[in-house]
């Protein structure tokens, strides 16, 4: 009797499984059609070995922005990507035209520390430039000095006492000439004589560039007249010009070619009343030597025989 109850059992519990679709589709569920994961496993493997069809891939975009897998394009999309800031135009330099915030106090700062700008570059090219001027003067000064050294020592050396030279106010470059001689024949070394006159006193100043430009000479006493002596004392011969000077000429040369001049224009001492004193004017003597100049310029410098000396 108990086997069966045993049995009735059983039987209703068999009838109970396969009934119930739940427990069915749970069972399903668990065994996966029989077999549970390692026989999904097993015809996962199988299905390979055997070359069954593969499912469908869906297809991707070359390249696409939001697709993290692999796929066709997608190094390409890549290559695009790094590729496209290069291809953008660059920005505008700070302060160009059109820029954005061109003028700002940041932009202001960065054009301060890129250097300064053509204007500025081309003044202190400019500023530079100054500097050969300075050293070309530097050198015409040391020229000049060592030239005028040397004209003191050789006059100091003439033996015949023909001139004798007095600083101005110990300048090296404005000399008091003394001419103590003149030819004795002539009727100018009489007047010299009988108005007891020891020399005729002569002022020479020297320029930034001598000896390759001439003094300017001119005559401070006595009043002389004629002997190619002009008003305010200024001279006129053409060596002491631009055009008929030479660097060869020395001080000493210059005086005796001024003392041959003086004798060959009958050059006498003033002794008119009221004009023998009237002194010599510096002014005056720049305004004749540049009117002398400039007429000499335009019809010539009379050259005397060679038979005059």
């Amino acid at each position: 009797m108990a086997t069966l109850l045993r049995k009735i059992g059983l039987i209703r519990l068999h009838n109970r499984d396969t009934e119930d679709p739940k427990h069915h589709h749970n069972n399903h569920r668990a065994g996966g059609g029989g077999g549970g994961p390692q026989s999904a496993a097993l015809r996962g493997k199988g299905g390979a070995k055997s070359g069954g069809h593969k499912p469908p891939q869906q297809p991707h975009p070359a390249g696409g922005a939001g697709d993290a897998s692999p796929g066709p394009g997608k190094g390409k999309g890549k290559r695009a990507a790094e590729l496209a800031p290069r291809d953008k135009a660059p920005p505008p330099p700070a302060g160009a035209a059109g820029a954005p915030g061109a003028g700002g106090p940041r932009e202001r700062a960065a054009g301060a520390r890129a250097g300064p700008g053509p204007a500025a570059a081309a003044a202190a090219a400019a500023a530079g430039g100054s500097l050969v001027p300075a050293a070309r003067q530097q050198h015409c000064a040391q020229v000049r000095s060592r030239r005028l050294m040397k004209e003191l020592r050789d006059i100091a050396r003439l033996s015949d006492r023909f001139i004798s030279v007095e600083l101005v106010d110990e300048s090296l470059f404005d000399w008091n000439v003394k001419l103590h001689q003149v030819d004795k024949d002539s009727v100018l070394w009489q007047d010299m004589k009988e108005t007891n006159t020891e020399f005729i006193l002569l002022n020479l100043t020297f320029p930034d560039n001598f000896p390759f430009s001439p003094p300017f000479m001119r005559v401070l006493s006595p009043r002389l007249e004629n002997g190619y002596v002009l008003d305010g004392g200024a001279i006129c011969m053409e060596l002491l010009t631009p055009r008929g000077w030479s660097s060869a000429y020395t001080v000493e040369a210059v005086m005796r070619q001024f003392a041959a001049s003086l004798v060959k224009g009958q050059g006498r001492i003033c002794r008119k009343a009221g004009k023998s004193k009237k002194s010599f004017s510096r002014k005056e003597a720049e305004a004749t030597f540049k009117s002398l100049v400039k007429t000499h310029e335009k019809y010539g410098w009379v050259t005397p025989p060679v038979s005059d000396g």
